[in-house]
Parts: C-alpha cells; structure tokens; sequence
C-alpha cells in the first residue's frame, strides 16, 4: 500500500476543511479498495492523521490518495485492526516527511 501527496488543483467542494487552515482532498479509488466500508476506514484514518500532523504542517491544501492496493489475503476483514494498524503508521511516516 502507498499513499501519498500529490500537488494537483483540486476542486473545493471535493476537500474537508481541517481546523480552518488545512483543506484536505482525499482519493480512495475504487479499483484500490473494493468494499466502501474498506474505503471509509481509509479516509477516517487519513482525516485522523491530519488532524494529529496539523501543527507542524503547513496551512493549505493538502491531498491524500491511495496508490497502490493492499492484499486482500491479509486483511481479510473490510476494517481490520490489522489494516488500521498499519495505514496509520504509514500515514504518520508520510506526513512527517512533509513537514517542513
């Protein structure tokens, strides 16, 4: 699994405004992850770790997508705790590498 930053416009009504100072774009394709409750948990992690980054990052707008899928072997549950478990540490990793 990857996620990451992308610097592409993205329209307004599409973002979350994160603590007035962060708009926040999210991006779970479909083909990535097949069951909606799958893709809910992504964006509810992606929200969370916004919100735990925001003070170190920079005020803006800011894009999340999914790149790349997970094995569905793995985490055979739609929202494992497996699953949370480690996109959280990858999200923290990302956005700490985009702090400034």
């Amino acid at each position: 699994m990857k996620i990451s930053t992308v610097d592409e416009p993205v329209s307004a009504e599409l973002v979350d405004n994160i603590g007035g100072q962060h708009w926040l774009g999210l991006v779970v394709p479909k083909r990535l992850a097949r069951r909606a409750v799958t893709r809910q948990l992504l964006k509810r992690q992606m929200r969370e770790a916004l919100r735990r980054h925001a003070a170190r990052l920079g005020p803006g707008l800011w894009v999340l997508r999914l790149q790349r899928g997970f094995d569905v072997r793995q985490y055979v549950a739609a929202a494992s705790g497996a699953l949370r478990g480690e996109v959280r540490v990858e999200l923290d990793a990302l956005l700490a590498r985009a702090a400034p």
